[in-house]
């Protein structure tokens, strides 16, 4: 190979390089944002007069957190949603975040496009560490329901859990009731490669020590304080 032929193919290797840099770099800054945006979400629910209750928040034991999930639809509605999913250590620590994906349907008295924010409260931990690359439907695999607000243990609180789920979503600063049978919740494998970097399951992110990146730390941060 000549001199010229080895400037010309170093270049071209150089500018895949820079390519293939940039494109991962972009796609670790989406899934930064998405858990930036999910910390806010739950800063923006412990800043309403009626909260999540933190006696609820306090024996959950997994959370799912998916800022500005589309529900559009007329007459019948379509959901779409990307968020994070965490569980709750036998310390009382949480987990590394898993992403994941949120789509379904519903029936109802539904007109025009709205952005809501909604988070999930889990009963029971093995209902996310056993998702694997399966999915699973809400009010389908898991009762789900309306969950109660309040900030004391004076509020009118079901803390026996008995569904297995219970959601709460926002909409424009306030609570907006909306319809959450038949959605269903995968595991985005695909975002989950590209911000670990490697290949893992739901359970080895899950049992992995504890990420020191500023968003994962802000994001259980922002969680612990609704305890």
């Amino acid at each position: 190979m000549t001199h010229n032929k080895l400037k010309k193919f170093s270049a071209y290797v150089l500018a895949g390089l820079l390519l293939t840099s940039g494109i991962t770099a972009g796609a670790q800054e989406k899934e930064q944002k998405k858990m930036t945006d999910a910390a806010t979400v739950l800063s923006d629910f412990a800043g309403m007069k009626e909260s999540i209750p933190s006696e609820l928040i306090a024996v959950t034991e997994g959370i799912i957190v998916i800022p500005k999930m589309i529900n559009a639809g007329f007459v019948v509605g379509a959901k779409r949603g990307k968020g994070v999913a965490m569980v709750k250590n036998a310390d009382g620590t949480w987990s590394n975040p898993v992403f994941v994906t949120m789509t379904g349907g519903s029936i109802g008295a539904q007109i025009g496009v709205q952005s809501v924010d909604l988070v999930l409260v889990f009963k029971h931990r093995k209902s996310l560490t056993e998702i694997k690359k399966s999915s699973f439907t809400l009010g389908g695999d898991l009762s789900v329901a309306a969950g109660p607000v309040g900030r004391s243990s004076s509020a009118n609180t079901d803390y026996k859990l008995e569904a297995e789920v219970y959601s709460y979503s926002r909409s424009k600063g306030l609570f907006a009731g909306i319809t959450l049978n038949g959605a269903s919740l995968d595991i985005d494998s695909q975002a989950n490669q590209k911000y670990y970097g490697k290949t893992e399951n739901v359970k080895g992110i899950f049992e992995a020590k504890p990420s020191k990146k500023e968003e994962v730390v802000l994001l259980k941060e922002k969680l612990i304080a609704m305890q």
